[in-house]
């Protein structure tokens, strides 16, 4: 993940952004599993890296013009427009994470009826996020420096947007995923589970990066007052 950050920032790839974004949750979750914060830490060191490898295997698959998952190819194709905010690129990347990887990985460190005894654990995570996304809600307000009036109404419309992605909301999807996922036992079943989730979750990142003309017409004069390169807004949100 951070070749990936630093590539990015090298290349002037928006996929960057949530790659900062995930090195960083990535790292406030070992540094808990580290703590012993978890109920079973070693569980949650295993669903830490195949829920990672989720991503990065769908990152090489795209860079390597090979198909990927829908919800994945449309986030990372959204890095080559200009149109989308920085915003809009991360809820894209944590609609296709959370919402299709999270609850396949869960599953597959605890399948069957063990799926349930990972639950607790499971919401933890929440916590770690919600501390998170403080601080990339500040990163993102000081992208907007040029004019203190759009600044201001820009960090109400934010939070707004924030809502609409409810972190708490999509765990808790994720979490039925996790659950019927890990009752499968072929796989083809899980083959099909994932096509058909899929779909679900890339309709949902194509009415993020694709909300309509009246919505996008404000995006885009938002977009113009959205401070810095494409390399500076990355380390904004790798430093943090």
């Amino acid at each position: 993940m951070d070749n990936i950050v630093k590539a990015s920032i090298i290349n002037g790839d928006r996929a960057g952004y949530f790659a900062a974004l995930y090195k960083n949750v990535t790292l406030a979750v070992a540094g808990k599993i580290k703590e012993g914060y978890f109920e079973d830490n070693e569980r949650m060191e295993k669903l830490d890296v195949i829920f990672a490898n989720r991503y990065l295997e769908a990152y090489d698959q795209f860079k390597a013009g090979k198909p990927c998952t829908q919800s994945w190819q449309l986030a990372f194709s959204a890095a080559a427009e200009w149109k989308p905010m920085v915003l809009h690129h991360l809820v894209a990347g944590m609609n296709a994470h959370i919402g299709l990887d999270l609850g396949i990985a869960a599953a597959m460190v605890a399948p069957g009826a063990a799926i349930n005894s990972i639950q607790n654990d499971f919401n933890k995570i929440n916590i770690i996020l919600n501390g998170l996304m403080e601080e990339v809600k500040k990163d993102l307000f000081d992208m907007y420096p040029l004019s203190t009036l759009i600044a201001k109404w820009r960090r109400a419309n934010l939070e707004n947007e924030l809502a609409a992605f409810s972190m708490q909301t999509a765990r808790d999807a994720a979490w039925k995923v996790a659950l019927a996922y890990a009752l499968l036992t072929s796989s083809a079943e899980m083959s099909n589970y994932i096509v058909e989730r899929d779909k679900k979750v890339a309709a949902f990142g194509k009415k993020v990066l694709s909300p309509g003309k009246l919505i996008s017409a404000i995006t885009v004069v938002l977009r113009l007052f959205e401070f810095g390169s494409i390399a500076s807004k990355i380390r904004r949100l790798d430093e943090n």
